[in-house]
């Protein structure tokens, strides 16, 4: 386009010089030229409007293309996770009458389990709150005796009944002494009004050997301080023989340390145990 214009100067520049020509004609190719530079304006102008345009559509073409090979990543995952799924079916499918048969009866196992479990716990709860009823009773019974003399406390389903030698007992004795007869016809009474509950006295001693003409060691005495007790709370209380057991512990299971006299002290007593009726869990285990 420059080439062509500076040849159509050198034209006119020509003409002038080699002819006369009129103020007219150089108007006309005055604006000749003017027009053709217009027309050459509005070329570069339309070039550059759509080269802008084409840079759009580029730029337009690279977000669809990104969207369709999204779109293709999509398909793909769904194919593989329809034929999953399908796989998946087909090995369902698989399984025998015999095989959904024993689905059904490992599931009703699982629930008949659940519901023993259950039932277990629910005794379990029964229990506690017997215990801690019985327990009420006692200390309601007993009344305003020390915790040094008498203690009652519930540990692992079972109630101990700690009852001190000096309430029981002269030194070095098994009779029972008059005022312990109260306190173990208070105990008498609550253990009465519960006859399916069983229990077991101990007689407990301190590590001080024991010997004498009636007691042979603290064996002995343990196991005699123990019977003393079972046989008072029958032939005077009325507790049928077949709910008690008389069993003597020596002094092999303390309660403190026998170095010193109050551990001593402590470690002398008559324990009554009232055990956890054991054969009613065991009823749950037989299946109706």
């Amino acid at each position: 386009m420059k080439h062509f214009h500076l040849f159509v100067i050198f034209i006119i520049t020509s003409t002038l010089m080699t002819s006369c020509v009129t103020t007219k004609k150089y108007n006309a190719l005055d604006a000749n030229l003017k027009k053709i530079e217009n027309d050459k304006n509005d070329c570069d102008s339309r070039l550059a409007q759509s080269k802008l345009a084409a840079d759009k559509l580029a730029t337009q073409n690279g977000y669809l293309q990104s969207q369709v090979d999204d779109l293709k990543k999509q398909l793909e995952d769904a194919k593989k996770n329809n034929s999953q799924v399908l796989n998946t079916l087909q090995d369902m499918s698989v399984l025998s009458n015999k095989q959904a048969e024993s689905v059904k009866q490992t599931l009703q196992s699982i629930g008949e389990k659940d519901n023993y479990i259950q039932g277990l716990q629910s005794a379990m709860a029964r229990k506690d709150s017997l215990n801690m009823v019985l327990v009420m009773n006692l200390k309601g019974a007993i009344g305003d005796l020390g915790d040094k003399d008498i203690n009652i406390k519930v540990d692992k389903s079972a109630i101990y009944i700690d009852i001190s030698d000096k309430m029981l007992f002269n030194s070095g004795k098994y009779t029972v002494t008059d005022k312990a007869k109260s306190v173990l016809g208070k105990v008498a009474q609550v253990l009465n009004a519960y006859p399916d509950i069983e229990f077991m006295v101990e007689g407990h001693t301190d590590s001080v050997t024991m010997h004498s003409d009636c007691i042979d060691d603290n064996w002995d005495l343990s196991v005699k301080r123990a019977t003393s007790v079972v046989r008072l709370l029958q032939t005077k209380y009325g507790i049928q023989p077949s709910r008690m057991t008389a069993a003597g512990r020596s002094q092999y299971v303390p309660l403190d340390s026998n170095d010193t006299a109050d551990g001593r002290s402590h470690n002398r007593r008559t324990r009554i145990v009232i055990l956890p009726q054991l054969d009613q869990f065991f009823k749950l285990l037989v299946k109706k």
